[in-house]
């Protein structure tokens, strides 16, 4: 059974959810555990070196994954090329998700507010 881990900050839409299945032939997706994904969404900005404080996740995806399991990276931009990196080594496909803007602009009396709705477009692998 194809699973894809959750290195992501959101809940996944129906829209990339069926993609997955489809396209990446996922069976199973599998979020981080609460503790874990506390960690993920709030990498700290003054820390200069994050090695340590991802470790525990490292640990999750070694004890959890098998071979050509995927793994939707997206979040804080050293923390993900450090995973995408990582999750190479151990064999596992680091992909992210690739999204349509669609913008729109309103009027509101004197104001223009713009409007930008994010649609899932599809799942690309980390070169």
């Amino acid at each position: 059974m194809k699973q894809m881990f959750l290195l992501f900050s959101h809940a996944l839409t129906p829209l990339q959810i069926k993609d997955a299945k489809e396209s990446l032939k996922i069976e199973k997706f599998i979020y981080l555990p609460k503790k874990l994904q506390k960690i993920w969404s709030s990498i700290p900005p003054d820390t200069e070196d994050i090695k340590e404080i991802l470790e525990p996740i490292k640990i999750f995806l070694i004890q959890n994954s098998k071979k050509d399991d995927c793994v939707l990276i997206q979040g804080d931009f050293g923390a993900t090329c450090y995973m995408v990196s990582f999750v190479n080594e151990i064999d596992l496909i680091p992909v992210y998700s690739t999204n349509k803007r669609v913008a729109k602009e309103v009027r509101e009396g004197d104001k223009l507010i713009k409007i930008s709705e994010f649609k899932h477009s599809r799942y690309r692998k980390y070169l």
